[in-house]
């Protein structure tokens, strides 16, 4: 059968259009956009012309606010070591407790190696943010506050315009992982206090290796990799041609198609959504059902393991992804279910299903054919189950 692949926010295959934008600068257009001869300035232009439809996706008032790098964690790194060098007197970070590894762990390594203060902000259940903890967190020493625009496991979606209005209360700058965001619900930058902005080209239909750091007009910059002058001495390193052009490709077709994200891909989410809850006993939906990413869904299956579920999945040709992971030889659940206390008999059995423009019906229809048979099985062999009596009497699918 046809593969079915529903983890597109792990990244997505890119787009043949994006390709066949890139193929040229691979051969025909080889030269560094430094140099002085017609070869540089014909890729110079390239590369001006990416940072144009960069730049047009997210709504930044200038094209020189885009900085290409080499994807959403140098980006967000970039972001964070900046501010605490550019802030002085500060030496405190704001970030939530479910952000991705990229601002977590380099957080962590800052606490242990530099004496930074980092406030975690928790979640309720719906994986939604504590403004109030977040409200009280920030203060004097604040350099920045970082906070993702949507998690990459539930979708829940986090208020950073009112985010960022409120670290600039406190003099501190805002930055927003905005990776899972970007291209699939609408942004307009220039409209709110957003100060820096990550996104990674491989989560809209680009290659991987290229993404971007968009910089506020006005916000200073310390590079995070020094050597030439290129991106106005923002980013050193000879440019990525084919992937920055491919960025640029790949943000003009998602411009294009976010109508189409925001509909058409958001009813076969639905779609999925509901069939399996209304097929599969002592399932619930994780995140904000009222506010998540158009693609996303993850569902908890009580009894099982998410990993047994992939890879029955994985067999049937479908790709999905888990909520938990393995770690030092013992089964631990996703620091974002940890975070918005999902009960611990639900979290272990999360699987997330994400969606892309190319995704069909017929990949619902396969889902829905061949999951519910999958977790009654590993149900039947789990002693968690049958200890639990077959599951909670009564239990109706519902969202954590």
């Amino acid at each position: 059968m046809k593969p079915v692949y529903l983890d597109n926010n792990a990244t997505t295959r890119v787009d043949p259009q994006v390709v066949e934008a890139m193929l040229p600068f691979f051969t025909e257009q080889f030269g560094n956009a430094s140099s002085m001869h017609g070869f540089g300035a014909s890729v110079g232009a390239a590369i001006r012309k990416a940072r144009q439809q960069v730049q047009e996706l997210i709504g930044a008032e200038f094209d020189h606010e885009v900085v290409f790098t080499s994807g959403g964690t140098e980006s967000d790194n970039t972001a964070i070591l900046s501010a605490l060098e550019t802030q002085r007197g500060r030496d405190e970070i704001v970030t939530s407790a479910v952000e991705h590894p990229a601002v977590l762990s380099l957080c962590e390594h800052l606490e242990k190696t530099r004496g930074v203060r980092v406030h975690r902000i928790p979640v309720d259940a719906k994986g939604r943010l504590d403004i109030d903890a977040y409200r009280r967190a920030l203060g004097p020493r604040t350099a920045i506050a970082s906070v993702m625009w949507a998690n990459n496991e539930t979708g829940t979606i986090f208020p950073v315009e009112t985010l960022a209005e409120l670290a600039h209360d406190s003099g501190a700058l805002f930055h927003t992982d905005a990776v899972q965001a970007v291209g699939k619900i609408a942004i307009d930058i220039k409209t709110s206090a957003i100060d820096l902005l990550s996104l990674s080209g491989h989560k809209l239909h680009a290659p991987k290796g290229i993404g971007a750091l968009y910089v506020r007009r006005g916000v200073r910059l310390r590079p995070l990799i020094r050597g030439g002058h290129q991106e106005r001495a923002r980013r050193a390193g000879t440019e990525n041609v084919p992937a920055i052009v491919g960025l640029g490709a790949a943000a003009e077709l998602a411009l294009r198609h976010l109508s189409e994200e925001c509909g058409r891909v958001r009813a076969l989410r639905d779609r999925l959504e509901a069939g399996l809850l209304e097929r599969i006993d002592n399932a619930m939906v994780t995140g904000d059902p009222a506010n998540r990413l158009p693609n996303t869904t993850n569902i908890a299956f009580e009894y099982i393991e998410g990993e047994a579920i992939l890879l029955r999945l994985n067999r049937e040709g479908i790709a999905a992804s888990s909520g938990s992971a393995c770690t030092s030889g013992s089964l631990e659940p996703s620091h974002v279910l940890r975070a918005m206390n999902v009960p611990y008999t639900a979290a272990h059995g999360a699987t997330r299903f994400s969606f892309s423009r190319d995704n069909t019906e017929e990949d619902v229809e396969r889902v829905l054919d061949v999951l519910p048979a999958i977790v009654r099985d590993l149900r039947s062999l789990s002693p968690f189950w049958q200890g639990n009596g077959g599951g909670q009497a009564g239990f109706q699918p519902t969202y954590a």
